[in-house]
């Protein structure tokens, strides 16, 4: 005697939760409150204060530059 699956019963499924944490950005947040300082700290000029705004921002990409210039890459 055979048995045929109920195909009212629901299905179960298991899901995948998945987490991120937020360490990256509070790091780069924590650079770029730094930057604004360091860089606007030193502007000169209004207009060298906007450029250090925007060199706050992205700080990052300098931070690779100077890397990869002092390592010869």
């Amino acid at each position: 005697m055979t048995t045929e699956p109920n195909t009212m019963e629901p299905k179960h499924h298991k899901t995948r939760i998945v987490t991120r944490s937020g360490g990256g950005e509070a790091v780069y947040g924590l650079g770029m409150i730094g930057a604004w300082i360091y860089f606007i700290g030193h502007a000169a000029t209004f207009w060298i204060g906007v450029l250090g705004f925007l060199k706050g921002i992205l700080w990052p990409a300098f931070m690779v530059f100077e890397l990869l210039k002092y390592l010869h890459m």
